[in-house]
């Protein structure tokens, strides 16, 4: 090999080109453009949930059926239960066995709940929380499984685990086909004020006695279904249920001094009630304008000084429902009214003890009635009889019945609107629950978001008609901004499970019901909007519905395609930067070859010759640019040098080509003196610093202000 030959190939190796290969290379890439579609995202439609979001022909779910018998033990704080369980197997599967949540043994001494919690010793504690987390011997709560029996009494195969029991079928059950079968257990109940708890007792010690909310309390059936089979996530204690509707008979034996409010229709209402108590529900059932009380103060007071020992048993059928709560207690004051919901009366009811009054009396069954009202015009006809707010100082929602908190808390037993708004801002949102999911049934365990999100948004509309000045805390987009400007190590996607996200309020309530806020509002208007939630709402009743069949509706039923919104929102921690880059000002002059020129305003007082072909006699060209992740609409005010202002909206689309900066050229007849992107706040921009142009009065807008030589 020459030398001449060595160099030009050494030359060749050093610049990374072979013989017969170009030295310029060009890679491919994945599209990763923010509008493209959600395709490889969402699951293949079928016959049972279909490509429009709505469900299928071949669409089924189960349903479960149960006869229960409950013994309050006032004295021991002790649930006994006695139930028998019918199971329809409405799939086209063949089943081997079932999966039942046990979801009070996340209570249980060897509950492994605490394990997953990460401590550290802290530098002080009070003796209280000392005692508690590291002297105390452990609550002896979770289910004492007595039996579960076939119905000739004979053992039925079981395996506990954890949160989760299977019964192991003696033959398979066959599509089409139902299995019966009992199970006897009970549980000591706990303190849900000292030990907190979603359900449990508060107790009162000047008086003795106890409130109880009572939910969970019963072994139930998990979700099987066509999109993840049998539902078994292990309840540890935050995400929540996912559950079969079926019929319910509940007979619940309670001191007979007791009060008690339950999911289903009473069925003995004479037994249970006093004379005077069935006159006034009564006039209750008639009265639409105030609570009636059917209980009173005076009264709840002179009964819980002296505990019965006698007993008495509420009996109770509740159709077409998927769980089953109660509340009951000596304490209780009552009051009601009817609610006329599109011809149909349906009883808003409280339950509460003398130290939540007067806020309670005030407020609870209003905002029960409010609820009731506003989702069903955005949703559809609230379909049950009835619904309960009680006072039990904790958030938590069941059918026809919800758990809340408020109490006055003023020397002279009064309420500050600090206290009177929560209380009447979380009545809504757990009243609410009976739309989301107690009715459109999606999977608590795993989307958080679908019932908790949902919710928090219709909630605003509820509080808004409440009272106009309502102190809405959550899906405003200002009031998101903090959370998603935020540390993204502790920020997860809203398409997560509800267990694996950091700030569960923010990112299951406010994130979603922001986004929801934000569609409605800014992207697709209130008549599409509110047709595609309708849509949506009504397809689902009493169903099961997933994430891509909310997304499939809301687009099928408005027309827009939105998995440009889904993707960036639902799918990503993305936030929203949106600001001026440059404005350049020009001016048009008509050429000699009947062109029309543009000349670049850069000088201060330059003389601003009219064309006598263009209209306008100012040309701006604005480049803005894009910071943040998400792609949004660009909301621009435009304000002129007569004082006013004129506000253009540019559609998210804008960025498809580029998705870092766009340009846009204004022409006017008046000069622009201000440029501001989202005036109202309206897209959850986490930087306001870049929406303004000028940023103050001696910036490059100073040069614009210019006279015009006629």
């Amino acid at each position: 090999m020459t030398k001449t030959r060595r160099l030009v190939l050494g030359i060749l190796i050093l610049t990374g080109a072979t013989f017969g290969q170009s030295t310029k290379t060009k890679q491919g890439h994945t599209n990763q453009n923010k509008f493209k579609q959600l395709k490889e995202l969402l699951p293949t439609p079928n016959l049972q949930r279909t490509a429009s979001g709505a469900p299928g022909i071949k669409y089924t779910q189960q349903k479960v059926d149960y006869t229960m018998g409950i013994i309050l033990d006032d004295a021991n704080r002790r649930i006994y239960g006695d139930e028998t369980i019918t199971y329809h197997n409405n799939s086209d599967d063949t089943l081997a066995y079932l999966w039942l949540q046990l979801d009070q043994n996340m209570r249980a001494a060897d509950s492994k709940t605490p394990d997953i919690q990460t401590s550290k010793i802290p530098n002080s504690t009070s003796k209280t929380k000392f005692n508690k987390s590291y002297m105390d011997a452990p609550f002896d709560g979770g289910f004492k499984i007595e039996s579960v029996l076939n119905m000739n009494d004979s053992n039925l195969q079981y395996t506990v685990n954890r949160t989760m029991m299977r019964i192991n079928l003696p033959q398979p059950l066959a599509s089409g086909a139902k299995f019966e079968f009992k199970i006897k257990w009970w549980y000591n109940i706990n303190n849900h004020r000292t030990d907190g708890g979603r359900s449990g007792y508060e107790h009162f010690s000047k008086d003795g006695n106890n409130n109880y909310v009572i939910a969970q309390f019963y072994p139930r059936l998990c979700v099987y279904d066509n999109v993840e089979g049998w539902q078994n996530e292990q309840f540890w204690g935050r995400s929540e249920f996912a559950l079969e509707f079926g019929d319910f008979t509940v007979n619940i034996t309670t001191p007979e001094d007791h009060m008690l409010g339950a999911t289903g229709v009473l069925l003995n209402e004479a037994d249970v009630l006093t004379k005077k108590e069935l006159k006034r529900l009564k006039v209750a059932k008639t009265t639409f304008d105030n609570p009636v009380l059917i209980r009173t103060q005076e009264e709840a007071e002179k009964i819980e000084k002296n505990k019965s020992k006698k007993t008495k048993t509420w009996k109770f059928y509740a159709e077409n429902v998927r769980d089953y709560a109660f509340a009951t207690s000596r304490k209780f004051i009552w009051d009601a009214m009817a609610v006329d919901i599109n011809g149909k009366k349906v009883m808003a009811h409280s339950l509460y003890s003398k130290e939540a009054n007067p806020l309670y009396g005030d407020h609870s069954t209003r905002a029960v009635v409010q609820t009731l009202k506003t989702y069903s015009k955005y949703t559809f006809d609230y379909p049950y009889h009835k619904a309960i707010s009680v006072d039990g100082q904790m958030g938590m929602e069941y059918p026809q019945i919800c758990f809340n908190p408020g109490r006055p808390d003023l020397p002279d037993g009064g309420y500050s609107d600090r206290v009177k708004y929560r209380m009447i801002k979380v009545t809504i949102h757990e009243v609410g629950h009976n739309f989301f999911p107690m009715i459109v049934n999606s999977d608590e365990r795993q989307w958080t978001w679908m019932d908790e999100g949902l919710n928090s948004y219709v909630e605003m509309l509820a509080e808004l008609e409440y009272d106009k000045d309502f102190p809405v805390t959550r899906g405003y987009p200002k009031n998101i901004v903090g959370y998603m400007s935020g540390d993204q190590s502790q920020i997860a996607p809203i398409m997560s499970k509800g267990d694996h996200v950091y700030e569960f309020g923010n990112n299951a309530y406010g994130k979603p019901a922001t986004a929801l806020w934000i569609l409605r509002e800014t992207i697709m208007g209130k008549e599409l909007f509110d047709h595609a939630f309708r849509t949506y709402s009504q397809r689902w009743m009493f169903k099961h519905p997933t994430p891509a069949d909310f997304f499939r509706t809301m687009e099928d039923a408005s027309g827009i395609d939105l998995d440009w919104f889904w993707r960036g929102w639902f799918y990503s921690t993305d936030v929203t930067d949106i600001g001026i880059e440059n404005v350049r000002k020009f001016y048009a002059v008509d050429g000699e070859d009947k062109n029309v020129n543009f000349i670049e305003d850069t000088t201060e007082g330059l003389e601003i010759n009219k064309s006598k072909t263009a209209k306008s006699k100012y040309f701006y060209e604005i480049a803005f640019n894009k910071p943040g992740g998400l792609v949004m609409p660009i909301i621009v005010a435009y304000t002129y040098d007569d004082g006013t202002t004129e506000k253009k909206t540019y559609p998210a689309q804008i960025w498809r080509y580029n998705d870092n900066q766009v340009t846009k050229v204004v022409h006017s007849e008046k000069q622009i003196i201000k440029i501001v992107i989202d005036p109202d706040l309206e897209t959850a921009d986490v930087d306001l610093s870049n929406n303004s142009f000028p940023k103050d009065k001696k910036d490059a807008f100073s040069r614009f202000k210019t006279k015009i030589k006629k």
